[in-house]
């Protein structure tokens, strides 16, 4: 999660660095010192809202998953046939929810 947060506070600082030399302007302007943290703050506050989103997708997905895995499991029983799902059935089950 920090590396995230890390990421993207950089990135709001290399905006900052970027918009300046568009403007033409130095970097380091004592009238405009504050506006670095706010770029970093930004750019960190970014990263922390996409570090939820994807902890949000990767629970959907498992929950999604394991939901299909029973689903099929419950199939076989029903069929009669044997409950065995090995890594490939798992990957096309996977496959199939994307």
């Amino acid at each position: 999660m920090v590396g995230k947060v890390l990421f993207w506070s950089g990135f709001g600082l290399a905006v900052r660095m970027w918009q300046l030399g568009l403007e033409m302007r130095p970097l380091f302007n004592r009238e405009s010192l504050w506006v670095w943290p706010v770029f970093a703050a930004a750019g960190g506050s970014f990263g922390y809202w996409l570090q939820g989103v994807e902890a949000r997708q990767i629970r959907i997905l498992s929950d999604r998953k394991d939901a299909l895995l029973e689903k099929r499991r419950r199939r076989a029983e029903r069929e009669g046939k044997p409950v065995k799902l090995d890594k490939v059935e798992e990957g096309a089950v996977l496959a199939s929810t994307s």
